[in-house]
């Protein structure tokens, strides 16, 4: 079987670069599945069975730039003019505990292929024949879309406890209704270890998860499995149904899936509980407060209220998370094409109307602005026409 053809094979400077390594060079990995699913591919990663220090060599003697991102363990990167591509020495592990493994280079491409997680992953292809080399069963999985571990799912898992949130997130990408029993035995049995692996690293992997197009099958035998146990420290008992929920509006509504809105869903509806399991998957400031502050607006009713005092996205979040099944078309109607306007008054203009300047100018212009948001944001002339109604005689 061979390659069909990509427009990412004929990046410019690939060829050049394949060259320069004399042809010792497969595809692999992702950009090999995803051009046999018809996905677009993104990234371009090359296996050779090159020392890492001579693929180096190579490539500078063609005037390509290359960094060595990760040369101790046999990864470099081209910088090539339509973007970069990691080229990795072929290996095999010496030993692993769970979170690193110490590896040895190899000239043996099953060797290489053996180390890898799934076998979908494990699939190569020459970059002159296009050529498929699939040592594990991998195409007929990508047909049958499969999700299966190289060997035994529990030794894989062994190696680098990750894998167990990469399956999740692979079965959301590509996996279809069913589960191996046998890989899903072996992500719960090790779920545990997950304790052992950076918050961070943990929160990556959630996060590319929640990001696919439909994550509720992966999510749901997630919880199932109680894997969430070692993840955050307690999910919403209602998470399944109310991710179900949000996922079927988000659909309807032709609106891009957000890793953020869904991890919302998932945790429970207090906002001081969610901002501690945010802080704990050392998730960024910016992304803490957002979470917080769509679960904070649960209840709210005035939309376009919410999204002045927010933001359109986080208003529209909240729609999508907590509104009435009746109320939510309505909602979303209001943000459609809406931004939130400039409030047209400051409190100079205040005390030009006669008020002596002092906190009661920030009181004042507050209740002025709060008609404004309560009669949906009406024209200036409106602002004006309300602020000089006022009586300002006297005020301090």
């Amino acid at each position: 079987m061979k390659l069909p053809p990509s427009d990412w094979t004929e990046r410019r400077g690939l060829a050049a670069l394949i060259a320069a390594l004399d042809g010792q060079t497969r595809f692999v990995g992702g950009a090999v599945r995803d051009s046999l699913l018809g996905v677009a591919v993104k990234d371009v990663d090359i296996a050779t069975p090159l020392l890492p220090d001579d693929v180096v060599k190579r490539l500078e003697a063609a005037a390509i730039k290359v960094i060595p991102s990760g040369i101790d363990h046999g990864t470099v990167t081209a910088i090539l003019p339509d973007g970069p591509v990691e080229i990795t020495t072929l290996r095999r592990d010496v030993s692993t505990d769970g979170r690193r493994a110490t590896v040895a280079f190899s000239d043996d491409w099953r060797e290489d292929a053996a180390r890898r997680d799934f076998t979908i992953n494990a699939l190569f292809a020459d970059p002159q024949t296009m050529e498929i080399f699939d040592y594990f069963g991998g195409l007929d999985d990508l047909k049958q879309r499969r999700i299966r571990f190289i060997g035994s799912a529990a030794e894989r898992i062994a190696e680098d406890h990750l894998r167990i949130m990469r399956y999740f997130r692979f079965l959301a990408r590509f996996g279809q209704d069913e589960l191996e029993t046998e890989a899903f035995q072996a992500c719960v049995d090790a779920a545990p270890k997950l304790r052992q692996l950076s918050r961070e690293r943990i929160a990556d992997e959630l996060l590319k998860l929640l990001a696919t197009d439909d994550p509720r099958l992966a999510i749901g035998k997630m919880l199932e499995g109680k894997i969430f146990d070692h993840i955050v420290a307690e999910t919403d008992d209602k998470a399944a149904p109310i991710l179900n929920r949000l996922v079927t509006r988000e659909q309807a509504h032709s609106i891009a899936p957000s890793a953020v809105r869904r991890l919302v869903a998932l945790l429970p509806k207090d906002s001081e509980t969610q901002g501690t399991i945010a802080k704990s998957l050392k998730l960024s400031k910016k992304m803490q407060r957002a979470i917080v502050e769509r679960s904070a607006g649960h209840g709210a009713t005035n939309i376009r209220a919410l999204a002045y005092r927010t933001s359109v996205e986080t208003a529209r979040d909240i729609a999508l998370l907590f509104a009435d099944d009746d109320a939510l078309p309505e909602m979303l109607g209001y943000l459609e094409n809406w931004q939130p306007p400039v409030f047209p008054l400051t409190g100079g203009d205040l005390i030009k109307r006669g008020l002596k300047p002092g906190p009661v100018v920030t009181r004042k212009l507050a209740t002025i602005e709060q008609a404004w948001i309560d009669h949906d944001f009406p024209d200036e002339n409106w602002v004006t026409e309300f602020a000089d109604g006022l009586d300002f005689s006297g005020r301090t």
